[in-house]
């Protein structure tokens, strides 16, 4: 079977903070047909998201698939608040670069 990485799929993979607690994800299609491929490929899923970074399922607090908009979001809940000593991404846009190599089935 034949695979492409994310990257190769998406129009947009972003996160950002969503408040001081919490960052956000985005990966929104172009096409529909591509958006229905991803999410019936059933790799990402909140459970496969929690493994991809290493965190409790517990701390996603948000899962969605928005057809209207042909995206995938979700939302982590940080392990400190941003801004805080240790923490390395202030605004949280720095913490999509894992999903950009998932490999979907095409």
């Amino acid at each position: 079977m034949q695979k492409r990485k994310l990257y190769e799929l998406a129009k947009t993979i972003r996160s950002k903070n969503a408040g001081t607690d919490k960052i956000t994800f985005d990966i929104i299609f172009t096409e529909k047909q591509t958006y229905e491929l991803v999410c019936n490929s059933n790799v990402i899923t909140k459970t496969s998201i929690a493994n991809l970074y290493g965190i409790d399922e517990n701390r996603i607090t948000d899962f969605v698939t928005y057809d209207p908009a042909n995206a995938i979001k979700f939302t982590i809940q940080r392990d400190k608040p941003s801004g805080s000593p240790g923490d390395s991404d202030i605004f949280g846009s720095q913490q999509y670069a894992p999903l950009l190599d998932l490999e979907i089935p095409v």
